[in-house]
C-alpha cells in the first residue's frame, strides 16, 4: 500500500524526470506559454546559444501586456517604443521558432490566461508554466501551474524541463453556500484577508469544500489566480465534472478514443483520504461578505459594510504599512467604504475577465446609466470572449450604459499600455493587484469583484452590489 497522496504529490510525482539528493528536481513541463514581456531575451538566448524551441508544439505565445485595446491598435503609433519593439519581437520569434501563436489579428488572441484555457491547451494533471505569475489560473483545472523568471523560460524552451524544489501542501476549505452577491473574487480576497500575503509562501493550496465545488470553471480560474497574491507557489482545485465538461470540444481538447482515455486517468487527480497537509485553513461560505480593499495589499480588505481601519487596529510592522496605505489612498480612519467615491471603473484582467463575468456585470447595469463624469471600460479576455458577450447581446447593454467595450487585452490591470490611472485618480478594478503604481503613478486602485465594480460604476462610489439586485 502507497502512502495517501494530495493531488500536489499525485502532479509532481507523476512530472519527476530526476531529483538530486538535495531535493531538486527536474520537472517535465507539459504546457508552455509565452507572452512579450518576459520572452525576448529568453528567445534571444537559444538563438545566441544555437538552440531551437525544443518542444513547439507545447508552447503557445500570445502578445497580451502591452498591446493597447482601441480601435486601430495594430497601428504600432498607439505604442510606446519599448510595447512596440516587445510585440513586434514576440512576432519574429514566435515565427522563427515554429511555436503556436496567436496575433493581434487573430480572434483567439487575448489575455494568455484565458486563450490557454478557452482553446483547450490547459488540462487537468498538467504542468503549466508562463513567465507571468498569474499562471496560478490554471491551477484551477488541476494542473500544477505557477510563474517562472525569465532565465526560467530559456530553459523550458530549450529543454522542456524545470529545476525545482518541492513545495508543502496546504488547504484551504470554504464550506456551506455563497450568499447572494457573493463571488469567487470575494472567496479569493477573503482568504488572503484572512492569511495575508504571506500566508501561502512555500506551499502549493488546494482549494476545496462545498462553495468551491459549486463555482464554475470562470470561478475556480478567479479563485486560483489569486493564489501569488497570498504568497503561495501555485493553487489548485481538483477537476470533476464541470472542468471535464468545460474541456469538452475545445480546440485542443483530445478527441474521441484520446478523450476516454485522458479522462480516465483526469479521475484519479484527487486527494486521497488521509492525505497530510503542512497547513490548513478553513472558511465558512456564509460568512463571506461582497469586499473590497481598502489598502495597497491585497490583504488590505474588508466587507463592503466595514470603515477604514485606523493603523492603530493593527501591530508591529503593520501599523506603519497601513499608515502608509491610508495616505496613499487619500482615505480617513472610520470613513465607511460605502462613501469612497471612485472616479473610474476598469472590468476586466486575466482574474476577471470572462464571459461570466460580462454576464454578472450586464445583469447589475441592464437598463441603467453609469454616473455621470465616471470612466467606465469594460475590456474582454480575449477576442473569443468578446465575440460571445457581442453575441448575447451583453456589449449593447453595456454601451447603452455608458461603458467603452474595449478589444482584448490586460489593459488597465497594469501600467504597460495607454489604459492607465492618472495621479490620485481612484478606480474600482476587478483586477489582483492594487500596489503603489499598479495602474498608473501614484493610482489609487480598491479591488472589487465585477458585480461590486458594476455597482460602484452606476453609483460613483464604492457600493454593495446586494442594494442593486
Amino acid at each position: 500500500m502507497t502512502a495517501p497522496k494530495t493531488l500536489y504529490d499525485k502532479i509532481w510525482d507523476a512530472h519527476v524526470a530526476h531529483e538530486a539528493e538535495d531535493g531538486t528536481c527536474l520537472l517535465y513541463i507539459d504546457r508552455h506559454l509565452v507572452h512579450e514581456v518576459t520572452s525576448p531575451q529568453a528567445f534571444e538566448g537559444l538563438r545566441m546559444a544555437g538552440r531551437k524551441v525544443h518542444a513547439p508544439e507545447k508552447t503557445i505565445a500570445v502578445p497580451d501586456h502591452n498591446v493597447p485595446t482601441t480601435a486601430g491598435r495594430e497601428d504600432p503609433a498607439q505604442m510606446t517604443e519599448e510595447s512596440r519593439i516587445q510585440v513586434e519581437a514576440l512576432d519574429k520569434n514566435a515565427k522563427e521558432f515554429g511555436v503556436h501563436y496567436y496575433p493581434v489579428s487573430d480572434v483567439r488572441q487575448g489575455i494568455v490566461h484565458i486563450v490557454g484555457p478557452e482553446n483547450g491547451w490547459t488540462l487537468p494533471g498538467m504542468t503549466v508554466v508562463c513567465g507571468d505569475s498569474h499562471t496560478a489560473t490554471h491551477g484551477a483545472f488541476g494542473s500544477l501551474a505557477h510563474g517562472i523568471g525569465t532565465s526560467e523560460v530559456e530553459h523550458v524552451l530549450a529543454t522542456q524541463t524545470l529545476i525545482q524544489k518541492k513545495s508543502k501542501n496546504m488547504k484551504v476549505e470554504i464550506t456551506g453556500k455563497l450568499k447572494p452577491g457573493v463571488t469567487a473574487k470575494d472567496i479569493t480576497l477573503a482568504v488572503i484577508g484572512e492569511t495575508g500575503t504571506g500566508g501561502g509562501t512555500g506551499y502549493v493550496i488546494e482549494y476545496c469544500g462545498e462553495a468551491i465545488r459549486d463555482l464554475s470553471m470562470e470561478g475556480r480560474m478567479t479563485v486560483c489566480n489569486m493564489a501569488i497574491e497570498g504568497g503561495a507557489r501555485a493553487g489548485l482545485i481538483a477537476p470533476d465534472e464541470t472542468t471535464f465538461e468545460y474541456c469538452k470540444g475545445r480546440a485542443h481538447a483530445p478527441k474521441g478514443a484520446a478523450w476516454e482515455q485522458a479522462l480516465e486517468y483526469w479521475k484519479t487527480l484527487f486527494t486521497d483520504e488521509g492525505a497530510h497537509f503542512d497547513k490548513v485553513v478553513t472558511l465558512r461560505g456564509e460568512d463571506i461578505e461582497p469586499v473590497v480593499t481598502w489598502g495597497t495589499s491585497p490583504e488590505d480588505v474588508l466587507p463592503i459594510t466595514g470603515v477604514v481601519p485606523s493603523p492603530e487596529d493593527f501591530e508591529g510592522g503593520k501599523i506603519e504599512a497601513a499608515r502608509r496605505s491610508i495616505e496613499y489612498m487619500g482615505l480617513t480612519p472610520g470613513q465607511k467604504l460605502s462613501d469612497i467615491e471612485i472616479d473610474t471603473v476598469f472590468i476586466g484582467s486575466c482574474t476577471n475577465g470572462r464571459i461570466e463575468d460580462m454576464r454578472a456585470v450586464a445583469e447589475v447595469v441592464k437598463g441603467k446609466k453609469i454616473k455621470e463624469g465616471i470612466r467606465a471600460m469594460i475590456v474582454p479576455g480575449s477576442g473569443l470572449v468578446r465575440a460571445q458577450a457581442e453575441e448575447e447581446g451583453l456589449a449593447d447593454i453595456f454601451k447603452e450604459a455608458g461603458f467603452e467595450w474595449r478589444l482584448a487585452g490586460c489593459s488597465m490591470c497594469l501600467a504597460m499600455n495607454p489604459d492607465q490611472l492618472s495621479e490620485n485618480e481612484r478606480c474600482a478594478s476587478t483586477s489582483n493587484r492594487n500596489f503603489e503604481g499598479r495602474q498608473g503613478y501614484k493610482g489609487r486602485t480598491h479591488l472589487v469583484s465585477p458585480g461590486m465594480a458594476a455597482a460602484a460604476a452606476l453609483t460613483g462610489k464604492l457600493t454593495d452590489v446586494r442594494e442593486l439586485m
